[in-house]
């Protein structure tokens, strides 16, 4: 059992740990979700430092200062065998905080803090996939400096320095618990327990904590904008790619009941506490619009982006205990990610002077490939309408309201196979008990070997014991995100 629990650590980061695409935050501006987050052939002040440095440049104001506050509300179903599970979600809370000023008439500066990754999701301790995911909860927060020059009134640069961190709190089963009833009713079968020993039912045996935090990553965000004339604007803008760093993360192991602790014997003083070492991905993404002006009070705007996932090509996840790295328990787990588009319209209604209406559509695709299908985000296309509106009860000052809505296109028989560890520990087991028996009974050590593996095959069989498990589900899932911010400048 000793072997199952380490192994199961390790697998838990490979799969637990990823960025995917439902980890990319696109709500970072109030006012930008009421316009399907569009924002890069936009003139937006501080807020450019995000969507395209390169409009800073043609901010009007001595000081623009801004934030906003989101609160995203998501909920996900399974369906198993026709029967529906559903996420017990809270709410995560990504923030924006910017502010820019004038250094020259055509430079500017600012400096953003703003969250691009970050993500909560609870699929509940006991639900079948408990091995795959229990919860997760992931926050990435990002500083950049930005200086932006406007080399005329037609074209205008801008570059930013991201300085990002993360951490990652991740609870995960160890144990697959109709697997681990199996292997009892195997066992006492066998006479290797006593036929008092209860069972788990829907409880997972046995759970991981694995929680840690990624050194600084260095990155940039560069933009580029063409004013074609006083109506129609080009832009565009690269964020590079970070690798995310875990240098030290600790796991801790949580049993069920006693039960659990007696299968898995004084595994836990081996676990507790073990430090591991990951990376991941924080992807590029290239970002194009355009925005036009057929009238002095609409402004419209269409942004696409493409996010470079498949720069997600595997995660390696070491151990730093020399007694585990012998063990061969490092783990380099190849991941099928494929980079995807998202795609943003959006307008903007000047009612009054101090009045403004929003509205947009945003369609974001998946990278995630139907066959490594993990229930740790719901990685399937998203549709997200979206309205808004600003207030400005004094000129310098404007309060704005934003609402998403997500929804899910949904995926049927999404699917992600793993190894059993409690099966393939019980088979390794029976193989060795087994040999060891036909020696003694006289066999040579590849007849004793080959009857054992025959035998063995059989336990498995007629227990219904698997090696390998693959878990198929039908996901569904939708999301409402309120947002209000407020922006003053003079």
């Amino acid at each position: 059992m000793k072997k199952i629990l380490l192994a199961a650590i390790a697998l838990l980061l490979a799969s637990g740990t990823a960025m995917a695409e439902g980890y990319q935050i696109n709500s970072l501006s109030t006012k930008q979700i009421g316009m399907a987050h569009t924002g890069v052939a936009l003139k937006l002040g501080a807020e450019n430092m995000y969507f395209n440095p390169a409009g800073m440049a043609y901010m009007d104001k001595t000081l623009d200062l801004s934030g906003s506050f989101t609160g995203i509300m998501p909920t996900a179903t399974a369906t198993i065998d026709g029967k529906e599970y559903q996420t017990d979600n809270g709410i995560s809370t990504p923030i924006s905080v910017n502010a820019a000023f004038s250094i020259y008439p055509n430079l500017k500066g600012g400096i953003a803090f703003y969250t691009p990754y970050g993500s909560s999701i609870n699929w509940t301790d006991n639900w079948p996939g408990a091995t795959l995911n229990q919860n997760v909860s992931l926050k990435a927060f990002t500083i950049q400096p930005t200086l932006a020059w406007a080399i005329n009134d037609k074209f205008s640069i801008g570059l930013g320095a991201m300085v990002t961190w993360a951490t990652v709190d991740l609870n995960k089963g160890l144990v697959s618990a109709s697997t681990a009833d199996n292997v009892i009713a195997a066992m006492q079968s066998l006479g290797q327990l006593p036929a008092s020993i209860g069972s788990f039912g829907s409880t997972t045996p046995a759970s991981v904590n694995l929680n840690g935090k990624t050194g600084i990553a260095l990155g940039f965000n560069i933009g580029l904008m063409y004013n074609l004339n006083d109506q129609l604007t080009f832009g565009a803008s690269f964020r590079s790619k970070m690798n995310m760093k875990v240098k030290a993360g600790e796991a801790h192991v949580v049993y069920a009941n006693d039960l659990a602790q007696t299968l898995t014997g004084e595994t836990i003083d081996l676990i507790n506490n073990a430090n591991f070492k990951a990376q991941m991905p924080c992807p590029w993404v290239l970002s194009l619009g355009a925005s036009y002006k057929p009238v002095s009070r609409l402004t419209l705007a269409f942004d696409a982006r493409l996010t470079g996932w498949h720069a997600y090509k595997s995660l390696d996840v070491e151990f730093l205990d020399e007694q585990l790295v012998r063990k061969g328990l490092n783990q380099y787990i190849p991941k099928h990610y494929d980079n995807s588009w998202c795609f943003s319209l959006g307008a903007q209604y000047a009612l009054t002077d101090r009045f403004d209406l929003r509205a947009g559509l945003m369609v974001d695709t998946s990278p995630v490939d139907k066959n490594f299908y993990n229930p740790e985000t719901p990685g399937m296309t998203k549709i997200e309408p979206t309205i808004g509106l600003s207030f400005r009860p004094i000129p310098q000052l404007s309060i704005d309201l934003g609402f998403m809505y997500v929804a899910g296109c949904g995926i049927k028989g999404a699917s992600c196979e793993s190894p059993d560890l409690m099966g393939k520990a019980f088979y390794g087991k029976l193989i060795q008990a087994g040999t060891q028996a036909g020696i003694q009974a006289g066999l040579t050590p590849e007849q004793a070997a080959a009857a054992a593996a025959t035998n063995a095959a059989g336990v498995m069989t007629r227990f219904n014991i698997p090696t390998t498990s693959k878990f198929t589900a039908d996901y569904k899932l939708h999301a409402f995100i309120p947002s209000i911010g407020v922006s003053y400048s003079f």
